[in-house]
């Protein structure tokens, strides 16, 4: 028996979204093993376990701060861990027992976000570089969401691929009931869901968008996702450029989502580099037809269930897209294909490959 630490102080975020099944699933495999979930004050209603080996405790010490670095670091010591797992690169870089870290991507290292301070990100980004480097190197064990995302990393932390596994993520069904959007009902509309920051690509989709308006003049963008300062920005661009028929929701609940998904003429990944690409995928699941970008991971995570573009040309994404808008039996062939391939990916399997990865540095000196 083995006292493990799990780091799930970003609930709320897509980060969250992982960290949460796989306790969940955790609790459902492990009889043997105790857990310790640390969470941030405000989501500590986030878990109620079943399993009475699994306890949880308020952690207030945000990511990239010295709290982080210290005091977390301490709160950690003091809990005599056998292994804690951090679910994402943030971390006490000094604390010295054994871990497993899971690294989603290396975008923040490429990519500058345009809302913030550009100095002040460029330092940020320079640490979190040696950030990750120093993470994959102690770490005695690295996860991965796909096997882009391990590749990249042995590449650039210079790391033995042994020590690395990938645990594909997998989508979760909505069950609240579909709930239309009135502004949008009878309208036929191409949709995006997700965060706006610049690797995320949207400003060549809205390029690409007004490219088919030219022959699909009644065609709706739905750019859905809650409003932040990048959103604001693009929304600004829209308004300077005139350019008609762009729907931002801001905040949408499940019950909205999934009536988007289930009407959307399709769903469009235009983003230039994903760990996973969740958000597909679970288009997919719900019956959505989806044309996607062919950068990173996306052709290994949606295989032959997209229909694929390249991101950088304006003209190459509004041709695929228009494609599918033209092409009855292509996009039923996307939808079948699309739920056929939602279902290969399994939280199961994600907790059994996770406890497994634990068991392995548990029992190693």
């Amino acid at each position: 028996m083995a006292r493990i630490v799990i780091d799930a102080r970003q609930y709320t975020t897509s980060t969250g979204r992982y960290t949460f099944r796989l306790v969940e699933h955790l609790e459902k495999i492990d009889a043997e093993n105790d857990y310790i979930v640390l969470l941030q004050p405000e989501d500590m209603h986030a878990y109620e376990f079943t399993n009475r080996r699994f306890a949880k405790l308020p952690c207030p010490h945000k990511e990239f701060t010295f709290a982080e670095q210290l005091a977390l670091n301490k709160q950690i010591r003091d809990l005599k861990p056998d292994l804690v797992h951090f679910t994402m690169t943030q971390q006490p870089v000094l604390y010295r027992g054994k871990t497993v870290s899971t690294m989603h991507d290396l975008t923040t290292v490429r990519f500058r976000n345009p809302s913030k301070n550009a100095v002040v990100f460029k330092i940020k980004q320079w640490v979190y570089r040696w950030v990750n480097r120093r993470v994959a190197r102690k770490s005695q064990a690295v996860i991965t969401p796909s096997q882009y995302v391990k590749d990249d990393i042995v590449n650039f932390a210079h790391i033995d691929p042994a020590r690395v596994t990938v645990t594909y993520e997998a989508a979760d069904p909505i069950n609240e009931a579909a709930q239309p959007i009135e502004t949008l009902k009878n309208k036929q509309f191409i949709m995006y869901l997700g965060r706006p920051t610049p690797h995320k690509n949207l400003e060549r989709l809205i390029d690409a968008f007004v490219t088919l308006r030219a022959s699909h003049p009644d065609l709706y963008l739905v750019l859905a996702g809650k409003k932040d300062a990048n959103y604001d920005r693009i929304e600004q661009l829209v308004t300077a450029k005139g350019i008609k028929n762009v729907y931002f929701t801001g905040f949408i609940s499940d019950g909205q989502l999934r009536w988007l998904y289930e009407h959307c003429a399709a769903y469009i990944f235009p983003s230039l580099s994903e760990g996973f690409g969740l958000p597909g995928l679970e288009a997919m699941a719900q019956g959505a037809p989806v044309v996607s970008s062919n950068a990173t991971c996306l052709p290994e995570v949606y295989d032959d269930a997209a229909h694929y573009f390249d991101p950088l040309d304006v003209q190459n994404i509004a041709d695929v897209i228009n494609e599918v808008l033209t092409n009855k039996d292509l996009r039923q062939e996307l939808v079948t294909k699309g739920k056929k391939q939602a279902e290969k990916y399994s939280w199961q399997r994600t907790a059994e490959q996770t406890l497994a990865i634990y068991n392995h540095v548990l029992s190693s000196k």
